[in-house]
């Protein structure tokens, strides 16, 4: 099945990273199987086999980080702070502003690698919400034959 006709639902992927504990090769493999827009089409390459490699050796965090930078070019992480038994992480298209101005999308879990995955998922969820048209939009010319009037009365 191809990527575009996979039925994507990423409040499910949220809800079920939130139910688990630790992270396990099947989650993985779903996540990318849910989530994956480019990696399909980078099957053969070296940064899929990479992560693939990651997987079989259990690196969850490393495996992560390198799917987010596969599938989410322009997404930065901002921060990664552990308090309290979990893990926060903060990914940012904006990473260079203030905290104040950034909207950044935030998870966390007790895991490391799941927090990660949690943070990624959200950001899905966010660009699947509000697809964005290939071809810049332009505004439409305003009819010839608009005028505008006043209907004041001023008498």
């Amino acid at each position: 099945m191809t990527a575009a006709l996979r039925a994507y639902n990423p409040l499910s992927l949220g809800e079920q990273l939130r139910g688990e504990r630790a992270p396990s090769r099947r989650l993985m493999l779903n996540v990318i199987a849910q989530t994956g827009r480019r990696f399909p089409s980078l099957a053969q390459s070296r940064r899929s086999a990479r992560i693939m490699r990651l997987i079989d050796a259990e690196a969850w965090a490393d495996a992560a980080l390198a799917l987010m930078e596969i599938e989410l070019p322009l997404w930065q992480i901002r921060r990664i702070a552990y308090d309290e038994g979990e893990w926060h992480c903060a990914l940012s298209r904006e990473r260079e502003l203030p905290d104040w101005l950034d909207v950044a999308v935030e998870a966390r879990h007790a895991d490391l690698a799941l927090a990660l995955l949690s943070a990624f998922a959200e950001v899905q969820a966010q660009t699947a919400e509000t697809p964005r048209p290939s071809v810049p939009s332009v505004r439409p010319l305003p009819d010839p034959f608009y005028e505008p009037i006043t209907c004041d009365n001023f008498g």
